[in-house]
């Protein structure tokens, strides 16, 4: 065990500024930052998954940004791989590395590992996916309510990719992927230091909007419209391309799909906070005490 050795974990909601803190204790310790973010590690997808600008990463060398094409299928499991070898290889250097990201379940792999899930057959796959490529998300939401009501109540029912994965699981093995998620945690050899960065409800509505409207500015729509013809790949599933998808499909107005983007952005967020606020060992923080989080970290 090498217990001289932390990785420190910055999270919190979408837009409450977990890059620019992550960077300034990156800068203070000397290390560097593994990004915990299911999304931003597409290199083909950048304003939309708010993507650290070249200055910021010019600042403090990141690991798992733009690693993956969306043409690949990158799982929480592979994330629990590619981060314990990136914190093992940057532990030879440093005694604390960072990690920032607001993908739960990635961050629930690095710190606890992932229970194994019997192997899916490829023709179940396959079948779930091109019903829901035909279908779309209501059939999915049907098909779980029906066949794995506990998955259903567990707050995922708005990620198809995660639907599908439980349906999938459901369909081979008869068992709810809930089931598998119960086993032991994992000892890791480092500390683990959770800071979740927190901001009243109000001020984050306001963050989020402006958010958005500045991914707009920075040519958000335009990013889309180049991603178009794979549009129906798990990695496009996502908050911002979804709706403008829809806008350059001629079904929603360019405004509605904003507006849309701004509503279903703050709802992630609330599933976020659902999810991180079950997890007693993070230690809630305003994003911009620094000083606080400091005292937490050494502490």
């Amino acid at each position: 065990m090498n217990k001289s050795k932390t990785v420190v974990i910055i999270t919190g909601p979408t837009a409450v500024g977990k890059t620019r803190v992550a960077i300034e204790l990156a800068k203070y310790f000397k290390t560097e930052i593994i990004s915990a973010d299911s999304r931003q590690c597409y290199k083909e997808l950048s304003i939309g998954v708010a993507r650290p600008s070249a200055e910021e990463l010019q600042q403090v060398k990141h690991h798992f940004i733009a690693t993956h094409s969306i043409h690949q299928e990158v799982t929480a499991a592979d994330f629990e791989t590619y981060a314990l070898d990136a914190a093992g290889n940057l532990f030879q250097k440093h005694d604390v590395v960072i990690m920032v990201g607001g993908t739960g379940l990635y961050i629930k792999a690095f710190c606890e590992g992932l229970d194994a899930i019997p192997e899916v057959p490829s023709t179940i796959r396959s079948a779930i996916i091109s019903n829901y490529e035909a279908k779309g998300i209501d059939w999915l939401t049907t098909q779980l309510l029906e066949k794995d009501p506990a998955f259903a109540q567990s707050g995922e029912m708005k990620n198809p990719q995660r639907m599908m994965r439980a349906l999938e699981v459901k369909e081979s093995t008869g068992i709810s992927i809930l089931q598998f998620q119960k086993g032991t945690k994992a000892q890791r050899d480092f500390n683990i230091i959770k800071i979740g960065l927190e901001l009243p409800r109000a001020q984050l509505i306001t963050r989020i909007n402006a958010r958005v409207d500045e991914m707009v500015n920075q040519g958000l729509l335009q990013e889309v419209h180049s991603l178009l013809p794979y549009k129906n790949l798990n990695a496009l599933q996502t908050v911002g391309y979804r709706e403008l998808f829809e806008y350059l499909e001629g079904t929603l107005s360019l405004d509605a799909a904003i507006e849309r983007i701004k509503i279903n952005t703050r709802q992630y967020a609330k599933r976020q906070m659902t999810w991180f606020k079950k997890d007693p060992d993070l230690r809630w923080v305003h994003p911009v005490d620094m000083e606080g989080i400091l005292v937490r970290v050494k502490n």
